[in-house]
Formats: structure tokens, sequence, C-alpha cells
């Protein structure tokens, strides 16, 4: 099957900005015909990733030619990727020298192709990537992506952002991540060119290679628009810039519109965008003419995408302003999870149709908007409380701060503000007793490398 398979045809187009050069997608295409070679035919390999040329060439070398690859941060710890490589068993490691332990095989810039020895195990004829959904924690719990899913959404996106050959992105998210892979496949299938950095928005130096290379485009997480509202972006001059997009979470109605108002005014578009990995990147987006209007809103389906909201008794909610399970339906919705090697071989059990787990209502002109999590509410005192709607309150107060805990008690954790200013500031908002909160201090809030606040490390 395939993807990239045609990439050769933009020929001397710029593909990659790496490391002060620029290489051309035939070039790509000599790079990654050796490496797929070099592994010989379909099997699992992890891709140990970060945003440089080899490990990229990997990643299109894989898709290419049919070779399945599991995504690795390079920033997991030896110990939990070991204990992944002996749940996977994979083939073989695409990994930058010295890694992990292993015969290497081939070698190409600064990376090598490590052959290890696997027990034999069966691969679905669909399955195409392997992409975790929490960050670099090292849990087993893969989302099974096919060729249908990548091709779908890449198609989808490519349509909503018009994206063409002359577009340059670069890079803000792992690649290891949904969002920034989706960013990387969607060029690349339109002849546009990636330019590739691990520099943090934060440095000086990423803004520096966006002037050089002439960036036209950027994504980012709400942490990342948190970050360009501290870097002034408003007073960053970026001439070529023609729109930034946001998925990853939900960005808060008062960022979102203040961003609305700063890219207007700078003339360059925003579009935010709403995803899961098992919908393969993508399933809403935000018009950025409406960006202003409906700030707070995911949007609607994308291209070939479709939604509906169902009530606790599983019945469709066709009103407006009314609160049920957000439901996606599209080619997009991924196969399944995996939890080992003797997962590779299992059909598509999702059907096309993803029950997301976020609780939503639609406006009545159609556009969604997300309630939060249905696993983050909690009954206090009769009460049911959304814990999301706890974050965003306190964090368009000032407070750096998340929320947890069970029911008739909720913990938040703060890195600002004291234990009494909190409690005030809740009991006002909520009209709870001061009983229902715990206010834990600590230094930072926990992320991962894409910007996602991680729960279950606040415990």
């Amino acid at each position: 099957m395939g993807i990239f398979n045609d990439i050769e045809k933009y020929q001397n187009r710029p593909a990659i900005i790496s490391g002060g050069k620029e290489i051309s997608y035939e070039t790509l295409t000599e790079h990654t015909e050796k490496i797929a070679k070099a592994v010989g035919g379909r099997c699992l390999v992890f891709l140990v990733c970060s945003n440089i040329y080899p490990a990229l060439a990997g990643y299109v070398s894989f898709l290419q030619n049919d070779i399945v690859p599991l995504m690795i941060n390079h920033t997991m710890k030896k110990e939990m990727f070991e204990r992944l490589v002996e749940t996977y068993q994979p083939r073989y490691i695409w990994q930058p020298v010295g890694f992990s332990n292993g015969k290497s095989i081939y070698e190409f810039e600064g990376y090598e192709l490590v052959r290890r020895s696997c027990t034999e195990y069966l691969l679905d004829d669909e399955l195409a990537l392997l992409l975790t959904t929490s960050g670099s924690t090292g849990s087993p719990k893969y989302v099974r992506q096919s060729y249908k899913n990548i091709l779908s959404n890449s198609n989808s996106i490519i349509d909503y952002l018009d994206i063409n050959s002359n577009d340059r992105a670069i890079t803000t998210l792992p690649m290891s991540y949904t969002y920034g892979l989706s960013i990387i496949n969607t060029h690349l299938l339109q002849g546009a060119s990636i330019i590739l950095t691990e520099e943090p928005i934060m440095q000086k130096a990423f803004w520096e290679l966006c002037r050089k290379y002439k960036a036209n485009n950027f994504g980012g997480v709400p942490y990342t628009y948190e970050m360009l509202k501290k870097l002034h972006f408003s007073k960053i001059d970026l001439p070529s810039l023609r729109y930034i997009t946001q998925a990853g979470g939900k960005l808060g109605k008062e960022l979102h519109s203040e961003f609305a108002e700063i890219c207007r005014n700078k003339g360059i578009k925003l579009i935010v965008m709403y995803g899961q990995t098992e919908a393969t990147a993508r399933m809403s987006w935000l018009p950025w003419e409406k960006t202003k209007e409906k700030s707070g809103s995911i949007g609607i389906a994308i291209p070939g995408g479709k939604f509906s909201l169902i009530d606790v008794n599983g019945e469709v909610i066709t009103a407006s302003h009314v609160t049920g399970e957000l439901i996606y339906q599209g080619d997009n919705v991924t196969l399944g999870y995996a939890m080992s090697c003797n997962d590779l071989a299992l059909p598509d059990e999702h059907k096309g149709v993803l029950e997301t787990g976020d609780m939503a209502y639609i406006d009545n002109d159609g556009y969604y908007y997300i309630a939060g999590r249905k696993k983050r509410f909690l009954k206090v005192y009769g009460n049911r409380l959304n814990l999301d709607e706890m974050d965003t309150m306190l964090q368009a107060a000032g407070y750096e701060a998340v929320t947890s805990g069970e029911d008739n008690h909720v913990k938040i954790y703060a890195v600002n503000g004291t234990e009494e200013e909190i409690i005030g500031f809740v009991i006002e908002k909520t009209g709870l007793s001061k009983n229902a909160f715990q206010v834990i201090k600590i230094q930072q809030i926990p992320r991962s490398e894409s910007g996602k606040i991680l729960y279950t490390e606040l415990k």
C-alpha cells in the first residue's frame, strides 16, 4: 500500500530544511530507498525520533515501503524503552547511534539500523503506524493507524488549510506526537517544505529560523499559546507567516479571543482545530473567518467527517446548547489499540465510529464547543462539577493551577497564589463549601513533551 510513494515527482523542490541545508524531494527519495533496502521488507521497526533529518527520512522510508514504525520520543528513559522492546518485539530499531544495544547493520547521518532478535507475530495488512497517546511515559498502549486513516485525514487537512507546494512549516511539536506528525504528512504529500528544528519557541534561534527560511505556518497546543502570549507574539515581526494552527487541547475562550484579535491585526489566519490520536489527528476545524465570533469553539467536522451528540441513555441529542458525549464518524477513525505485538494482527475494531470521551454541545449555527472530558466531572455535595471549567476559571484569574480529585473532594494543584486566596476564589465562583477544596502547592505543572497536562503525575 504505502504512503509518500510518488513524492519524487516534486524532484528538486526543497522537501526538508535542516541544519542549514536544503534537501530536495529527489535526494530524500534516494535516502529513503537505501534505508528501506537495509530493512528488507514489511516488519515492525521502532523509530526513535526527534525533529532531525535522519529520523524523518526513516519515517518516510517506512511509510513508503509498508514497514510499520512504532514512534518513540528520544527523551524516553532507557528502562521504559527496553520494556517496550520486550513487549512489542521489533525486528529493527532506527535510532541515534548508540541509543540502545544491538547489531548495527546500516548507518546514516548519525542514525543506525539495529537488528534485534524477536519472536514471530503477524501484522494486519492495513496497519501502517503505531502512535502513543501518553508521550514519553513508556505506556505499552499504542493506537493502530491504517494507511487509509493517514491518507484520509491528511487529504481533509490539506483541503481546509489549503496547503500547497509553496508552504513552509516549521516544527514546534514532537514528530512522535500525532499533531506534529500530521503537519509533516500534509506538507510532504503536497510537495511543500518542512523546516526541522528542535529549538523551542522560547528561544531566539527559533524565530531567527522562521525569518531566515520564511516559514509561513506553524502549529501549537494551548501551552504553546500561553508561551506566545508571554513572548508578546503581537510584536514579533514575521512577514512570511500565512497562518497558525492550534490543537492538542481546548484553548481557553479568553486566550482564543485574544489571539484572534492579534492574528487579525497581523494579517494572518488563526485556525483552531480538535482531534485525537484515535482519529489519526484531526476531527474538526474552525474557519479563520469565524475565529473571533466563535471564540472557544472547535468549529465543524472536517471534510468527510461527521459529528453527533448522545445523552446518558445513548439517545441522539438534536437540540442546541444541550451537552452530551461527542461521537465522530469518518475514515480517519483508527483501527483500535495495541498493548503488545500480539495485538498487531487485530482487525478494525472501531469500524469508523469513535466515542471521543469528550462532552460537548452545539450552538444555533452548528458550531461545536467542548464542555470537558467525560471523566473530568465530579459530584460535590450533590452538584456536578466540571474540572476542565475549574481549570479555565483559575487560569483566567491568573492562577497557574489545575484540578483533580474525587467526589466531594476537589484537589487544586497550584504553582502560585496562597491557599486562602484560591479557596476564597473558588468558593465565590462555585458557591460550594470550603470543605470541598484542598490546595496543594507544586513547583510546576507536569506536562508531556507536547504540552498536555499529565494529571496522573499530580497524584
